[in-house]
């Protein structure tokens, strides 16, 4: 084990025996390797070895679980999706598609929040404030793929929003962060009016890369107006 982990046999003897003092972050992180640890062991022996979970290192998602999409498609008049830590939709359920962006209708990399909230003229229109909401979700956004440590696969991404939108370029480079937690929004729906929701935010546990995003409608008359949509609305194709 002390040859694969690239430490000597004598200092690992003393690790395992409690002496020598704590190790450093790097050999926990190549003794974790060598253990082939999963996530979930690895952090373990940091939160043993050094008080604290290793710094976050970014995995590009492997979508959604059908137990996970079960979850959403319990939802019946809660609007809900699960994101990445870059914010590309992975996940919807029916209602979604109904109050909020018909996903299926998207290319995959088109699914994704910033892109729909600057470039996607409907989802714009349907804001009470925009500026606002736009403001709230570029610091949100920023936040996220920063926990994640995500900053380098966001590059692109904000490179060629900065281009296609000076509104988006002005509100990224005043550096703002937030988190997304939960709060109150209304929407205006083009077919049901005005929509007021409370929105939650959650981790998906073991998921370090997903997090899901749920909308329940505030009121009876919220919900009564999401189930005339759905009643309306075919099946979303996934």
């Amino acid at each position: 084990m002390a040859q694969r982990a690239n430490v000597s046999a004598t200092w690992y003897t003393w690790l395992e025996q409690g002496r020598g003092g704590a190790p450093s972050a790097d050999v926990l992180d190549r003794i974790a390797r060598a253990m082939m640890l999963t996530d979930v062991e690895r952090e373990h022996i940091f939160l043993l070895g050094l008080g604290r979970p290793p710094e976050v290192r970014y995995q590009a998602p492997e979508g959604v679980t059908p137990r996970l999409q079960r979850v959403l498609d319990s939802l019946e008049v809660s609007p809900a999706f699960v994101k990445t830590p870059t914010w590309d939709v992975v996940a919807w359920n029916r209602a979604a598609t109904a109050v909020l962006t018909d996903y299926s209708t998207l290319a995959p990399e088109q699914r994704n929040i910033l892109r729909l909230i600057f470039r996607d003229s409907r989802v714009r229109a349907a804001q009470s404030n925009w500026e606002h909401v736009a403001r709230y979700v570029v610091a949100a956004f920023r936040a996220d793929a920063a926990r994640a440590g995500a900053t380098h696969e966001i590059q692109s991404l904000v490179e060629d929003l900065c281009r296609l939108s000076p509104e988006f370029e002005t509100m990224w480079r005043d550096n703002d962060v937030r988190t997304y937690g939960d709060g109150a929004k209304t929407l205006h729906h083009p077919v049901a009016g005005p929509l007021t929701m409370e929105y939650s935010a959650f981790a998906v546990d073991g998921r370090p890369d997903l997090g899901m995003v749920i909308y329940n409608p505030a009121t009876p008359a919220d919900a009564d107006k999401i189930r005339s949509l759905l009643k309306s609305k075919p099946k979303a194709r996934r």
